[in-house]
């Protein structure tokens, strides 16, 4: 296994560590969870071995994916088992589990942490930090291995305020009172110790990385990302500050859509729908972002991105969403450029559904606010795009010498927090039509005319 021409070293240090609390961060799509299912696998292959095995992921269908890559190894060595010894190593498998000779099974878990309760036996977390409460999920699967059985924690960062990043430095500067053995990779260790050629054997010659030195490699991944705060927490290990950001990480991670959630489907036709749209042209960007409201959720259901397209085409966008008899009503930017935008859409549909909004100071904390509130509370959804998710993080709140409050983003190649400032509008649209409907009942509670 030292020195395996399957594995490479970062992830044979983690197949061969056999501690009882094993935990790495670590850059994305480097191979861990592949490395964790051929330990696990090679676990259960020992006949002595009598405990099962319970894997939890992000979600239940990563989970099942983890299952599959378990199955993988498991025929292999089925093969190899009926060679040496006429008996088969794998019983049988489906979805969710994979049974063996021995008695012992590898099980996918939801990622609820409830799931984890009552169950004996050894414990993989994969993605531990984008679970929802990863500190209840721990809470809940440590005891599970009293009776024996390992814990091991697998994911990239999601904040220094989460419990993972807690975990991580804990072990590493608190004195490791848990006793965790803790690994580490980012890319630049991933492609030193040979990722970059693993890749290509399985890419082939025909992809765009092919031909990509490790330091060219490198550079694309990094220029790939969002922002460099992304590039560095899930590629570099370094968990984002929230102690900077508006929007805290976890406020953003508890409203993003369940994986492989069908996020742009209308829920009921009967539900208003609400449009924010944030106006650019050429440095910026032009989004459009549309809610559909559900009970007290606000879900979203478009977004559009325009860059360096010509007003007549984003209007007739705008017209199309308002054409939408369900769009009850449409907040648009019309600071600049967007002026005449707004005036136009007004004249066509009438200000009860069209309203610009001039960005000043003052008019973005009241756009920004609710919109922090409506994370916290968790009474918005947005999808898992890590652009959207950039966009939100990277507005910042600044205080200047005479008390004020402002809000910055640092301009990238894609854009200025459009996204974030597109939501917000879309999200006031939703909140100024609420207020409408109250000021209505009021009235009509007023003159008698209630029905």
């Amino acid at each position: 296994m030292r020195n395996s021409p399957f594995f490479l070293p970062y992830q044979s240090a983690w197949i061969r560590d056999k501690s009882r609390i094993k935990l790495i961060e670590k850059s994305r799509q480097i191979g861990m969870s592949w490395a964790t299912a051929y330990a696990l696998v090679r676990r259960h292959w020992d006949p002595r071995n009598t405990r099962d095995s319970w894997v939890s992921s992000r979600d239940e269908l990563q989970a099942k994916l983890f299952i599959g890559d378990c199955k993988k190894f498991a025929d292999v060595l089925d093969i190899a088992a009926r060679e040496h010894t006429g008996a088969d190593f794998v019983e049988g498998a489906d979805s969710r589990s994979l049974e063996f000779s021995n008695g012992t099974r590898i099980w996918s878990l939801s990622s609820s942490p409830d799931a984890q309760a009552g169950k004996r036996g050894t414990r993989v977390l994969d993605e531990f930090a984008l679970h929802p409460d990863p500190e209840l999920l721990y809470s809940v699967a440590y005891p599970g291995t009293t009776w024996g059985g390992n814990l091991e924690i697998i994911s990239t960062h999601r904040g220094k305020d989460n419990f993972f990043n807690k975990l991580v430095e804990e072990a590493r500067f608190g004195g490791n009172p848990k006793n965790i053995s803790l690994h580490r990779v980012t890319l630049a260790d991933a492609l030193d110790q040979g990722f970059l050629k693993k890749l290509k054997e399985s890419l082939g010659e025909g992809h765009e990385v092919f031909h990509m030195d490790e330091a060219e490699y490198f550079d694309h991944v990094k220029n790939s990302c969002a922002d460099s705060e992304s590039f560095l927490q899930e590629y570099m290990c370094e968990p984002s500050d929230d102690s900077s950001a508006f929007v805290p990480y976890e406020a953003v991670e508890r409203c993003i859509y369940a994986h492989g959630e069908d996020w742009r489907s209308i829920s009921s036709p009967d539900n208003p729908a609400y449009l924010g749209v944030d106006v650019g042209r050429s440095r910026d960007l032009s989004v459009f972002w549309l809610l559909e409201k559900s009970a007290d959720i606000f879900f979203t259901r478009d977004i559009k991105v325009f860059r360096n397209t010509p007003f007549s085409e984003q209007e007739a966008v705008l017209f199309d969403f308002m054409r939408n008899p369900n769009l009850r009503r449409a907040a648009i930017d019309q600071s600049g450029l967007g002026r005449q935008f707004a005036e136009r859409a007004a004249e066509r549909y009438g200000a009860g559904r069209v309203e610009g909004i001039s960005f000043t100071a003052a008019s973005k904390e009241e756009l920004a606010y609710p919109l922090r509130r409506s994370f916290e509370d968790a009474r918005i959804r947005i999808p898992d795009d890590p652009e959207v998710r950039a966009d939100i993080r990277s507005v910042k709140r600044e205080s200047n010498s005479f008390g004020g409050v402002r809000f910055r983003a640092e301009r990238s190649p894609d854009g200025h927090a459009d996204r974030f400032w597109a939501l917000a509008l879309a999200l006031w649209a939703g909140r100024a039509s609420s207020r409408n409907a109250e000021v209505e009942l009021v009235e009509k509670r007023q003159t008698g005319f209630v029905w």
